[in-house]
């Protein structure tokens, strides 16, 4: 038989059996973070997402400097007749303070004149410490709690579970609603009592104690068959303690599925904010924050007669609440096992 031909063809088909066998093989060592974040890169809106969230998150961090280049402050009451109508519709702003302008680069907001610009600047940072601080007290309450009831199991189980489901059977924005005048008065002339750090204080308490029970439900669910891996059963045979199990080799390996729960967790609990706001039981005049600026337009009712008051923080929280749901939406794929993008 005549011996086979090696060619260009030939080494052409080598050359790329190598380059796919090296593909593969680099697939299969990218740990998981890598591959999650190699198919969030891939995809369009989860990149375009990521980058109004970082955006978001920019604009609060560098309010002060953006409000300093402005030449503005989020406090100042501007009432003279320079700046708002005195005739016509007391309180509103002139024509020219109404909207964008050179000074004030998103207007004067109505009744007190002040600078809509740094107010929203501010008010993003409140907005976004609130709904951060909440969401790291709810997963970290969660974590714990949902693995220590799926590891130990038995009567430490049901008990978890039992505080599972009475968290879950109570109406989330409701039972939020009432208890935070009542958490405000009882953190009232502690060391929290100081400026604006009362209203934060109560509802990233409030926010966060109330919202862990889904994700410990999560959890718990996803340790009940970890716990009988071979991993777990190494660690034991070893003599390591149950703590050190549960936070080194259990929690570890349920940190996708928290990582998704956070994600989606911060556009809910930013809402949450703002309908407290706006309903008058958390962030409070002066304390500049999204959803006390709806509550502001609302209670004057200067939507009706200067609906840009209104439109700017409203647009701000939509627009921040789709860039985390669509993350956490990317994130949640990414993190997917079984997703092929």
């Amino acid at each position: 038989m005549p011996a086979p031909r090696s060619g260009p063809a030939g080494t052409d088909k080598a050359a790329k059996a190598g380059k796919a066998g090296k593909a593969a093989g680099a697939d299969t060592a990218r740990s998981l973070l890598g591959t999650a974040w190699l198919r969030i890169r891939r995809s369009r809106i989860a990149v375009a997402a990521l980058i109004v969230v970082a955006l978001i998150v920019l604009f609060a961090l560098l309010a002060p400097v953006l409000v300093a280049i402005e030449g503005q402050d989020p406090f100042t009451s501007r009432t003279g007749s320079d700046y708002l109508d005195e005739f016509y519709t007391p309180g509103l702003p002139l024509e020219y303070y109404r909207f964008p302008s050179p000074e004030h680069w998103l207007g004067l907001e109505p009744g007190l004149g002040r600078d809509i610009f740094a107010r929203m600047a501010y008010g993003a940072r409140i907005s976004l410490t609130i709904a951060l601080l909440s969401t790291l007290v709810s997963v970290v309450l969660g974590t714990v709690l949902g693995a220590a009831a799926g590891y130990f199991g038995g009567k430490v189980d049901m008990v978890i579970s039992r505080v599972m489901d009475l968290f879950l059977a109570f109406p989330h924005l409701l039972l939020v609603l009432s208890l935070t005048p009542i958490m405000q008065s009882r953190l009232g002339g502690t060391a929290l009592d100081s400026g604006s750090l009362l209203p934060i204080a109560s509802l990233v308490i409030i926010l966060g104690f109330f919202g862990w029970a889904y994700l410990a439900r999560v959890v718990r669910g996803q340790v009940l068959s970890l716990r009988e891996q071979e991993f777990v059963e190494a660690a034991r045979a070893y003599g390591a303690s149950r703590r050190s199990i549960i936070f080194r080799q259990i929690i570890p390996n349920v940190m996708g599925v928290v990582l998704v729960y956070a994600t989606m967790m911060i556009p809910t609990n930013i809402t949450a904010e703002a309908a407290l706001s706006f309903l008058g039981v958390g962030v409070k005049d002066p304390t500049p924050s999204w959803g006390q600026m709806l509550n502001a337009a609302q209670a004057g009712n200067w939507y009706l007669s200067d609906p840009w008051f209104l439109a700017v923080p409203a647009g701000a929280l939509v627009i921040t609440v789709l860039a985390f749901n669509l993350l956490g939406d990317a994130v949640r794929d990414a993190l997917d096992p079984k997703s092929s993008r």
